[in-house]
């Protein structure tokens, strides 16, 4: 008998993510907060973790602070998709920064995508980090012949390995009939992000950093050549400060909460589904989006049994049922031979993107700080939180084009994006009509 229709908004799923299953967050004997310390590390995701362990392999004594859970935020929670890439293109880099400069950004994010693959491999963090390639589908024509030029001008100009799929050949990428073809990026790939999480902060823990949840930091103040933290529960003085609180940066740090937008993204998991239907959607295991506005992205578990579906469905908290409804609307209109397929996990999280669609690293008001990934922080947060630590410690290699940035805000934002629904707005009319 043929199941009545799957309705996501009444099937009762987890409202963790998929990959707390495998890879549930753990909370370790805490440790007393000491009176002092070398460098006090706020946010405990890929970034605070990474800067942790350069300067704890520095010798210096870290203390990473975590208002809940070590790797409760985006850190445990995101799509585990990787890649060498920046929002904005080269085309409008160039228009903003000059040509140079924008070489230099793009150049950067490669180097950053070379670096991580050696760096798991080192640290040894088993994670199912695989190279897979991606595959972006063209929405519209227009979109296209856009994705086209623009990979005409990479492929001449930094030697960007790409090619275009048409709209005949899509389904040797991706099995659906939706596109009007797409591109394929081969320097792509996915993790297991939960995983890679557990592995980093062991690697820290095992360098001397010592890591501390459920301890939000409720004010910073400068202490003669020092700062002083205050907690719940006592207070840390500190010579240094790195804040690595991408979206989840609070009125403590306020200056840098004015210049990081908290966007909700959220994420579906399918039941397992059969090899055979695995191979007819996506044959080649490719990490997938698309060229909308309100972009979808979505994959293979790591162990090919599944989709796990992601998207913006609202750019606010509107629950992981709803939530499950729009994004199921969206897959089955990718898909629809999962119509009918059952749902298990819904999650979300909080990304965080920047007026100028960058990732920042930076001192600000004698703060250390990296953040604003606009949704493609794997990579970028363990290599920007290096390159903060490193910036602290006076190295050599601290150098970095995205520290020579100016970091912008907007005169009425104060931290509370309430111009997201305009915004969401504009982009669901720019879709419709195919901009």
């Amino acid at each position: 008998m043929k199941r009545p229709p799957y309705d996501a908004e009444e099937a009762v799923v987890k409202d963790t993510p998929y990959w707390w299953d495998d890879a549930p967050l753990t909370t370790a004997a805490t440790p007393a907060l000491p009176a002092r310390t070398d460098v006090a590390v706020i946010g405990s995701g890929y970034t605070g973790l990474s800067a942790a362990l350069t300067l704890a392999r520095a010798g210096r004594s870290v203390v990473v602070l975590d208002a809940g859970t070590p790797g409760i935020g985006a850190s445990s929670r995101s799509g585990g998709m990787l890649g060498d890439w920046l929002k904005p293109s080269l085309g409008t880099l160039t228009r903003r920064y000059g040509r140079d400069r924008a070489v230099a950004l793009i150049a950067e994010a490669r180097e950053a995508f070379d670096f991580f693959g050696p760096f798991l491999t080192e640290e040894g963090i088993d994670c199912n980090f695989v190279r897979t390639g991606g595959f972006t589908g063209a929405a519209t024509a227009r979109h296209y012949d856009a994705l086209a030029r623009e990979t005409e001008e990479l492929s001449r100009s930094i030697g960007i390995e790409a090619e275009m799929v048409s709209k005949s050949e899509v389904r040797n990428e991706i099995g659906t009939d939706l596109y009007y073809g797409g591109r394929v990026m081969h320097r792509r790939g996915g993790l297991h992000p939960a995983r890679y999480h557990a592995g980093l902060l062991a690697r820290a823990r095992a360098v001397g950093a010592t890591v501390i949840g459920d301890c939000p930091v409720t004010a910073l103040e400068r202490n003669g050549g020092s700062f002083r933290l205050a907690t719940p529960s006592a207070s840390l003085d500190a010579r240094d400060v790195v804040v690595a609180t991408n979206g989840y940066t609070g009125p403590v740090t306020q200056a840098l909460r004015r210049r990081v937008i908290p966007v909700t993204s959220y994420m579906i998991a399918t039941v397992p589904l059969s090899p055979n239907l695995m191979a007819t959607l996506m044959p080649k295991g490719r990490m997938l989006s698309d060229s909308n506005r309100l972009l979808c992205y979505f994959r293979p578990s790591p162990d090919n049994t599944r989709i796990l579906f992601g998207g913006r469905p609202a750019y606010t908290d509107i629950g992981p049922a709803l939530a499950a409804r729009r994004l199921s609307r969206y897959m089955t209109r990718i898909f629809p031979e999962l119509r009918d397929v059952e749902l298990t996990h819904s999650w979300s999280g909080f990304i965080a993107y920047t007026f100028d669609r960058l990732p920042h690293v930076g001192v600000r008001d004698g703060v250390h700080y990296a953040m604003g990934y606009c949704g493609s922080g794997v990579v970028m947060s363990t290599w920007l939180g290096r390159k903060a630590a490193l910036r602290l410690l006076g190295h050599a290699e601290a150098k970095s084009a995205f520290a020579e940035l100016e970091h912008p805000t907007s005169p009425f934002y104060y931290g509370r994006p309430w111009f997201l629904p305009l915004v969401q707005a504009w982009y669901q009319g720019a879709d419709l009509i195919g901009r």
